[in-house]
């Protein structure tokens, strides 16, 4: 048995599942966009690691100085352009809804200004890519901030699935059911596409990350009985088909009235079974840490593994996307979530959305 916040002698048990920050940190960043996410997942997560953030701006100015006070943020900015013509702002988290992130992307990208945006990139795939083009153009970066990558479960399986722990993935599920509060969203209670564009972004995103990019979506929509709380679906079933055989369940239920919360994946190989829980999906949003287990026939066939990961998707996760962007921006690299890798994952969000329309399976790459 191997715990977090050991260090492992045998180099095959270290699960590798912490964010590193590069000496590049003091780098200024400013904050387009001061609601609830911001507050209570990416400011706690910068702060913890003390990245250098300079300014915000809301179009609610109270917002923006509660903000700042909470956060001693120094600078409070009247306006998108206040933010563009900063000459300390090297890069800028927009953390705004879909529908306005290409117009403030667009003002920024223009300034120069390397980006950190919100997921989904758009609710619209054409406006994604008018973001990722113009980005590419100016010769700026711009990530995705598709932190799921980063929780402390996802990252460490992927350390165990690239050191052969199950060789050959075969079958994989990410099953969640809770109850969601979407009074803390209201604007994403309005949404007509819901669970998928704004919540399942985060699994599809990350079995990409895992796996690759399947050959084929399948996508099932539907609502709780009797639910009004919201507009768009929030309960979905998807099935990624991949070249290879594997298949991918991710089965996600929003309107868990029962005391019976999960949150659990498995990854089942070849060679060995990887399986844990996702610790936000209980008692969201608050949760609790990530636990992993996890055996495999080529190490250690007589053994069976266990953690209890540190750290929590909300807030922790999210240095993962903006760490990668400051090593990207020092090194003139390009970072893992970046825009045109982004487009795959919001391909297989489309094809979700019409496969349920059409109830037939979808090539990702007919979303384009």
């Amino acid at each position: 048995m191997t715990h977090s916040g050991e260090q492992s002698i045998d180099p095959l048990l270290d699960l590798d599942y912490r964010v590193r920050l590069s000496s590049g940190s003091d780098l200024g960043i400013a904050i387009v966009g001061c609601g609830g996410i911001v507050n209570y997942a990416h400011l706690p997560a910068y702060t913890a690691h003390d990245l250098n953030i300079v300014g915000c701006f809301d179009l609610n100015p109270e917002v923006a100085q509660r903000t700042a006070a909470d956060f001693n943020i120094p600078r409070v900015y009247e306006s998108v352009e206040e933010v563009a013509n900063d000459p300390d702002v090297v890069i800028v988290d927009v953390a705004v809804p879909p529908w306005e992130q290409l117009n403030v992307a667009r003002k920024l990208i223009a300034a120069g200004k390397h980006l950190l945006c919100q997921k989904p990139l758009s609710n619209v795939f054409g406006e994604a890519v008018q973001i990722v083009d113009a980005a590419e153009d100016a010769g700026v970066l711009l990530a995705v901030n598709q932190q799921f990558r980063w929780s402390p479960l996802i990252k460490a399986s992927k350390t165990l699935i690239d050191k052969g722990w199950i060789g050959q993935p075969t079958e994989v599920s990410i099953q969640e059911s809770m109850l969601s509060p979407w009074h803390l969203w209201p604007w994403l209670a309005k949404s007509p596409q819901l669970e998928i564009m704004y919540h399942s972004i985060h699994y599809l995103d990350g079995l990409r990350y895992l796996f690759g990019d399947p050959e084929w979506v399948t996508s099932r929509h539907t609502r709780y009985p009797g639910e009004d709380r919201v507009a768009g679906e929030t309960k979905t079933i998807t099935v990624l088909d991949y070249e290879d055989g594997l298949q991918a369940l991710v089965a996600v239920n929003h309107s868990n009235h029962s005391d019976d919360i999960y949150g659990l994946v498995r990854f089942l190989g070849t060679e060995g079974v990887i399986t844990g829980t996702m610790g936000l999906s209980y008692d969201y949003p608050d949760g609790r840490e990530d636990t992993l287990e996890w055996s495999g026939s080529a190490h250690y066939p007589e053994h069976r593994f266990e953690a209890k990961l540190e750290g929590k998707w909300i807030p922790d996760a999210f240095i993962g996307p903006m760490a990668s962007l400051i090593d990207a921006v020092r090194d003139n690299g390009v970072p893992p979530t970046n825009g045109r890798d982004n487009l795959n994952t919001l391909r297989m969000v489309g094809a979700a959305y019409l496969s349920a329309t059409e109830n037939r399976s979808v090539r990702p790459e007919e979303i384009g």
